[in-house]
Parts: C-alpha cells; sequence; structure tokens
C-alpha cells in the first residue's frame, strides 16, 4: 500500500530529477557571427600565454591565492555535507547505559543496571531524504563550478595586470627618451637666446614642457608601482619587483573562435554555478514538498539488564525490543506551506539569475570581441600615423637647419609624435586585453 502511494505522489515532482538546461537564445551574443566551430575558451591558458614569465605568475597565483583557497574550501564543506546527507540512509546506533541504586523503607539497597544499543532508521517513502541528498550533490557542484570560475578570474587578472606593467614599461621607455630629446632641446634653446636667435619666451615655453615630461615619468613610476602591488596581492606575497617581458614582443592569437552559444553552458563556471544553484532550489521544493507525507521510522533496542521486573531474577539477561511508527503531520500544515512557499520563490529567483548570468556572458563575449576588433583596426592606422609624425619630425628639423622654420616647431613635432606613440602602446594593451577579456568570457582557464 506503501509503494503504491508512493508512486501515486511521483507525478507531484517528489522523485523527478531536475532536467539540465540544453538550449540558449542563439542571439546571446548579439550581432557577433558565430558560425565557427572552435572556441578559445578550450585553447589551455599555457597555450594561451606563452610568455614565460607570465606563466610562473599564473602558477604562483594558482598555487597562493587567497580567494582561489577559499573556493576550495567551500568545496570541502559541500563534500563534507553531501557525506552528511548520504549518512543519513544508514540507521543510527546510541549506546544508553543506565544505572540506579533503590531502598524501600530503610531496607537493603537493591542495584540495576541496563546496557541498551538503540537504533533509529528512517524509510525514505517519500523522497525526503533523497531530495536531501540530492540537493547537497548539487550543492557540491556549484561550490566545484565556483571555484572554477575564480580560477577563471584569476588567470585572466593576472595576465591582465602582467600586460599592464608591460604597457607602463613601454610609456616609460618611449618617455623616458623623449625627456632626454626635450633636455637636449632646452639647452640648444638657451643657445640659440644667447645667439640672439631665440626668444625667452620661447625657452620659457620648452621649459615648461620638459618638466611636464618629467612629472609624466614620475606618474608613470608610481602607477608602475601600483600595479606591481595589485600583483603582489593577487599571489598573496609581499610587495616585490616583477621580471618580465616587453609588449613589443607579446605573441596572442590574432585568429580565433568564440563557439556556438550553447557551449556557454558547458565552458562557463559561472553559468554552470547558477545551474546548480537552480538545480538545488530544485530540490528544496520537492523536499518541502515532502514534508506534507507521512513519514516510516524503525526504531529498537538490545542490550543486557538485570532489571525485568519480577521476571527475571539472574542478573545480566539479554532484552529486546522493536518499534515501527507511522507519524502524519496534522498541526504542521501552515508551516509546512510556508516552507513550501519560501522553496518556491527561492526556485524563481535562482531561475532568474541563471537567466541573468546567461546574458551577462553573452554580454561580456560581445563585449570583449568588439573590444579586441576595434584595437586591431585602430591599430594599422596608429602605425600609419606614427610613421607619418616621425617623418614631420625629421621634415621639420630639416626646414629649422636651413632657416624655413624655428625650434619650437621640431618640439611641437616630438611632442605631437610622443603622445602618438604612447597612444599607440595603450591600443596595443587594449588588444591584448580583448584577448584576455575573451578568454575569460568563453570560460578558458577553468579546467
Amino acid at each position: 500500500m506503501l509503494t503504491l502511494a508512493a508512486f501515486t505522489f511521483t507525478g507531484c515532482g517528489i522523485y523527478k530529477k531536475y532536467d539540465p538546461k540544453r538550449s540558449v537564445p542563439t542571439d546571446i551574443y548579439g550581432s557577433v557571427q558565430c558560425t565557427d566551430t572552435t572556441n578559445l575558451g578550450m585553447t589551455d591558458w599555457r597555450a594561451l600565454f606563452r610568455d614565460t614569465h607570465l606563466q610562473s605568475l599564473i602558477e604562483e597565483g594558482l598555487s597562493h591565492n587567497t580567494d582561489l583557497l577559499s573556493a576550495q574550501l567551500r568545496v570541502d564543506q559541500a563534500e563534507a555535507s553531501l557525506t552528511a546527507s548520504k549518512l543519513a540512509y544508514l540507521p543510527s546506533f546510541a549506546l544508553a547505559p543506565q544505572g540506579t541504586v533503590s531502598s524501600f523503607d530503610g531496607g537493603k539497597a537493591m542495584q540495576s543496571y541496563a546496557l541498551p544499543v538503540s537504533s533509529n532508521w528512517q524509510v525514505d517513502l517519500f523522497g525526503g531524504l533523497l531530495n536531501a541528498k540530492r540537493q547537497a550533490d548539487a550543492n557540491v557542484s556549484a561550490s566545484q563550478a565556483y571555484r572554477r570560475a575564480v580560477q577563471t578570474r584569476l588567470i585572466a587578472s593576472v595576465a591582465n595586470t602582467y600586460y599592464t606593467l608591460l604597457m607602463l614599461d613601454a610609456q616609460y621607455a618611449i618617455s623616458s627618451e623623449t625627456k632626454s630629446k626635450w633636455e637636449e632641446g632646452v639647452r640648444t634653446a638657451k643657445a640659440l637666446k644667447k645667439a640672439g636667435m631665440y626668444t625667452e619666451a620661447g625657452v620659457a615655453q620648452m621649459e615648461a614642457t620638459y618638466y611636464m615630461i618629467c612629472t609624466s615619468l614620475e606618474e608613470l613610476s608610481e602607477q608602475i608601482n601600483q600595479v606591481q602591488n595589485s600583483m603582489s596581492l593577487l599571489l598573496a606575497c609581499a610587495p616585490r619587483e616583477f621580471e618580465r617581458g616587453k609588449i613589443a614582443e607579446s605573441e596572442l592569437p590574432d585568429r580565433f573562435g568564440i563557439g556556438v552559444p550553447v557551449e556557454l553552458l558547458s565552458n562557463r563556471p559561472d553559468v554552470q554555478q547558477a545551474e546548480h544553484a537552480l538545480a538545488s532550489a530544485y530540490y528544496g521544493v520537492a523536499q518541502a514538498r515532502s514534508a506534507f507525507y507521512p513519514s516510516l521510522v524503525l526504531s529498537g533496542s538490545a542490550g543486557w539488564s538485570n532489571s525485568a521486573g519480577q521476571l527475571i531474577a539472574n542478573p545480566a539477561k539479554l532484552i529486546a525490543s522493536a518499534v515501527a511508527s507511522l507519524t502524519q503531520p496534522l498541526f504542521m500544515k501552515g508551516q509546512n506551506q510556508a516552507r513550501l512557499k519560501i522553496s518556491k520563490a527561492q526556485q524563481e529567483e535562482a531561475a532568474l539569475f541563471f537567466n541573468q548570468t546567461l546574458l551577462n556572458a553573452g554580454s561580456e563575449v560581445n563585449n570583449a570581441l568588439t573590444k579586441f576588433q576595434t584595437a586591431q583596426r585602430k591599430s594599422a592606422l596608429y602605425e600609419q600615423q606614427v610613421s607619418s609624425l616621425e617623418r614631420a619630425e625629421k621634415s621639420t628639423r630639416l626646414l629649422m637647419q636651413h632657416g624655413n622654420t624655428n625650434y619650437l616647431e621640431v618640439l611641437t613635432a616630438q611632442q605631437t609624435l610622443l603622445s602618438a606613440r604612447l597612444t599607440q602602446v595603450a591600443n596595443r594593451f587594449a588588444e591584448i586585453q580583448g584577448v584576455i577579456n575573451l578568454y575569460q568570457a568563453l570560460g578558458g582557464g577553468s579546467r
């Protein structure tokens, strides 16, 4: 009869397993075309980031980063909870020894004892324990996905910080080179002024520009120090100098695929985490439903005792008992309905969070790919601009030597060239950052 009732309530969703999401909107990447089958997110991070210094820093971060270690502890906690939910299927045993001494009206004291071992076993008729185990299992998967999400974010953060240092190094080198030229220019202008070929206003303007470049060098030096400190925090170490290469020597792919949208379900760890949280909420609803149905508990005890009324005179006799109880909740309907309502609301909230996480993933892919493609197109333009400004600076020098222009025009050309070269380096960093962000957006580095 109980078996028939169990099958009857299956239609209420008590025993039904969560059905994983298998489809993603085809337009989740927006206007980005996604007809390719390759996926940058499936590339091993060592194959993507070939700079040996960067690889060493990523390895150090994976070993010492505080957030990643904390995420692993969350996995350990969830696994322990899963083990506890599995053990709930087994009967529980307890040893409850008792001893008494009694005397009536000054008579001889009587001693009695009992050494029973009691046991309780809940028969999971209506899926309460089953759904608790499934929920714990989903929580383990969610915590593991969270750890992979932290790992993905860590790898991307270390790479972005590393290339930020390389960009600042390049800008510092360009500014240092320009500073030397302007320092020489100031000396030349002062000499021309003594010869009556230059004005005091021109010299003052040149000196002001020279000091501005010196100030920018100090600012770049401070930024480099701050970025190195940020890297130290990522690696969970004290501030230090980091060995690194040059941004001009950086090698990253200029062509890659983003795969089909449905791969976000299997690649993006934060999407997986959100779906596992949705599954956990689903089993929470099923568990709340099971509280409406009766529970069957088998209990018993066995042991030794020298006290059983007048039936036993010889001490240390074996005693045993067994009880089966079927409990139907009668006066907890209101509480159970409230718990079910809460569980359903949590499930709806988890569904909304999952959908939003999926939309965020698609938006991040679009942003990263657009950033990379834009920087790549601008790269050729900046190269042409710098080339033109270098020719302009050289031409103004030749014109000054032949007396057709003044020295201020030469320095103006140098200043314009400096600005263009600094912007060109920043654009190269934006191109690299686009690749890194796209790698993270596609779930790269989570394996």
